[in-house]
């Protein structure tokens, strides 16, 4: 048995991944559960009925349901790489992606669930978002400032999630900014971390300790 942590997560996620750079950057330690959200166990409903991922409990059983939420518990445990300097979860910039970006996302990826909109309506509408980053990014190259910071964490599995639904048209679209900066994170050996696959949790069983037990690759 362990008294760590336990955070639920589903690893292709955005939300979830958000989550685990953080707690990977901080040096935090959990007991990961990967859970699939299709059959979600009862111990995730228990904890948080809305049952989303990510999901962190913590050791006086204080629960955390929400993406952003662990990132700020994460980097307030420890923030080696200063992610939080000068950067705010509540950033206007992680609002417009959570809610008007991620709602054409979401109709752009699964196009045949929201057949009043075609793909390529929902990625024009997405686009907006796309060429807002490219400007900010084509200043710094981060989204504040010389160093990536919290902002940039939250924000790129989502564009992660955009640029792989048509990687051909993404790769010949001009937000070369956009594509470096996002390029820099998936190259990285953090999200190598992040991104181990760990075999489905089943009640019962304790978890994998999350980030030193990841396995390879």
């Amino acid at each position: 048995m362990t008294d760590l942590p336990i955070l639920y997560s589903f690893r292709r996620c955005p939300y979830a991944m958000r989550a685990r750079m953080a707690l990977a950057a901080s040096g935090a330690e959990v007991m990961l559960r990967e859970v699939l959200l299709q059959d979600k166990p009862p111990e995730l409903v228990a904890a948080s009925p809305k049952a989303t991922v990510p999901v962190l409990v913590l050791s006086d059983g204080q629960v955390v349901e929400e993406s952003l939420d662990v990132m700020q518990w994460a980097l307030e445990h420890g923030d080696p790489l200063g992610w939080l300097e000068g950067a705010a979860l509540d950033s206007e910039w992680i609002s417009e992606c959570d809610e008007g970006f991620k709602h054409w996302l979401d109709r752009y990826k699964y196009a045949e669930r929201y057949p009043e909109h075609t793909a390529e309506d929902c990625r024009h509408n997405a686009e907006g978002f796309i060429q807002r980053l490219e400007d900010q990014l084509s200043v710094s190259g981060w989204m504040g400032g010389g160093a990536a910071n919290a902002v940039d964490v939250a924000l790129f599995p989502f564009i992660r999630q955009f640029a792989g639904v048509d990687v051909a048209w993404w790769q010949e679209t001009p937000y070369a900014f956009t594509q470096q900066w996002l390029a820099r994170w998936v190259d990285s050996a953090l999200f190598s971390t992040i991104m181990a696959k760990y075999p489905r949790w089943e009640s019962g069983q304790t978890g994998q300790r999350f980030p030193s037990e990841a396995p390879n690759t």
